[in-house]
């Protein structure tokens, strides 16, 4: 992926996705973008579907908001998020997704039906699905509460920014307490993207 970007984020609360858009957005401007982030749409307590973009570019960026059909990648904290997003996806754009399923509450309930196969389904989309264990990774790391930083690894190691602006980025935004696992969570997740 070049320098200007546009990066849908689909998670559910809970998992980290608004650090996760801080990070993105803060590499992109130490990289000399103009950034846009948008605000949170969707439910963003713990357990409903939280949908972020972000957007990049060496020009203006005159809107934060990422059109189906628009994203240049996105990145999926849970499958069936990832499968949700796919509509905003451009030809050509990339899925990087957690490999866990979240089962959400219509499920848990019986009202509807938790989607199976959806990494093929994609898949047979024509579009490009990069499905890690992020889950296993940030136990790694040191707390499952790693994974959003685990993704970003992975999907550093695609974009164009020098990997120190990544970690120089962290470093900023990370809480000092959680500094050394969220920077070994981004390591796991880089160490991914070249050799998963």
């Amino acid at each position: 992926m070049g320098v200007g970007s546009n990066i849908v984020i689909a998670g559910v609360g809970g998992q980290g996705t608004l650090i996760a858009s801080r990070i993105i957005g803060g590499a992109a401007i130490k990289s000399g973008c103009d950034v846009k982030v948008s605000e949170v749409h969707g439910m963003s307590q713990r357990g409903g579907s939280v949908t972020t973009f972000v957007k990049f570019s060496e020009n203006k960026v005159a809107s934060p908001i990422v059109d189906p059909g628009c994203a240049d990648a996105v990145l999926a904290f849970e499958l069936l998020e990832a499968y949700r997003a796919v509509p905003f996806l451009k030809k050509g754009g990339t899925v990087i997704a957690n490999s866990q399923k979240i089962i959400p509450m219509p499920v848990i309930t019986g009202a509807a039906v938790y989607p199976e196969d959806i990494e093929n389904k994609i898949k047979n989309l024509g579009i490009k699905i990069e499905a890690l264990d992020a889950n296993s990774l940030a136990v790694k790391a040191g707390s499952k509460l790693a994974v959003n930083v685990v993704l970003i690894g992975k999907l550093a190691a695609v974009l164009s920014f020098a990997k120190e602006i990544w970690t120089e980025t962290i470093r900023e935004t990370v809480k000092p307490a959680f500094l050394e696992i969220n920077l070994k969570a981004f390591e796991e997740g880089y160490a991914w993207g070249f050799d998963g």
